[in-house]
């Protein structure tokens, strides 16, 4: 493994391991429950027990209150279904979005082995280029993060339909699945509608500031780097910036919109923005509406 590659992986342990441990542990647990309560014991009755604990079987038989104790059944399975398509390798200033993709990701997979759930990933461009089983441990992260660093996509382009039908078939019980994509590309709403319903989808979309408003800069030549299409805009005329700028608001828009619609969970976050605080609130909310 080249030793830049091995220092990237080490700073972003260092700082998303700290963020996981320090601003999402309880966050976590309380946004993602269990699949349910199982028995655990039964031991004798305490002042402040719920009466409703009480095994009536036991206590009748030993003369003396006893409870059932239940606990959680935790071990949740996390899915990171990401976007490596070639859009996520432009940045317009310090950081690309395939940087904040893998910063994001390390955040996420680290808060699931700190509460004792698996973590599996799903890169995916027009294809589905490579999937990684979910299991815990941090070894197992560091490779997770690794292929988020460097893995090289084999192809150019985003098939979301793709990326949701081969989710649905290694997924055999319900999961949380993030969704992290710039998501420039076509939303296949039933198929995310169907992900939804069985598992617990969060879309995380990232954008670069570039994407939302372009800077006057005369004559400016714009190369799609998925299609291999180009054109020369000038970005002096004020229509066309004005039209650029509400073309990509819609864009955001309608990714907000169909996650309400089909009750997913949604992050925004931009490449020149800090990504902790919105990842945290988002935490928070739905921990409290838990």
């Amino acid at each position: 493994m080249p030793q830049e590659l091995i220092k990237k992986i080490r700073k972003i342990q260092i700082n998303t391991n700290q963020f996981a441990k320090n601003m999402l542990a309880g966050a976590w647990h309380s946004a993602f429950k269990g699949r349910g309560m199982e028995f655990e014991e039964v031991r004798e009755y305490q002042t402040g027990d719920e009466i409703r604990s009480i095994d009536w079987n036991v206590t009748a038989r030993m003369n003396h209150p006893y409870i059932k104790v239940f606990r959680e059944e935790r071990e949740l399975t996390v899915i990171l279904l990401v976007d490596i398509s070639t859009s996520s390798r432009f940045g317009s200033g310090n950081q690309l979005k395939k940087d904040l993709i893998a910063e994001v990701g390390a955040v996420l997979a680290f808060s699931a082995i700190k509460n004792n759930d698996k973590v599996g990933l799903i890169l995916f461009s027009d294809k589905i280029e490579k999937y990684i089983p979910p299991s815990k441990g941090t070894r197992h992260v560091l490779r997770v993060i690794r292929e988020l660093l460097a893995y090289e996509p084999a192809a150019k382009g985003t098939n979301l339909l793709n990326a949701l039908d081969f989710t649905g078939s290694v997924l055999l019980k319900s999961s949380i699945c993030f969704l992290i994509s710039d998501f420039i590309c076509q939303l296949n709403e039933k198929e995310m509608s169907i992900i939804s319903s069985k598992h617990d989808l969060i879309a995380i979309n990232v954008t670069d500031p570039y994407e939302l408003q372009f800077p006057k800069m005369d004559f400016v030549h714009l190369l799609d780097l998925e299609s291999g299409e180009s054109d020369t805009i000038d970005t002096s005329n004020a229509m066309i910036l004005t039209e650029f700028k509400r073309k990509s608001a819609n864009r955001l828009k309608a990714v907000s919109t169909l996650m309400k619609k089909i009750g997913a969970g949604y992050i925004d976050l931009r490449t020149n923005e800090p990504y902790f605080e919105p990842v945290r609130k988002f935490f928070k909310l739905r921990g409290k509406r838990r």
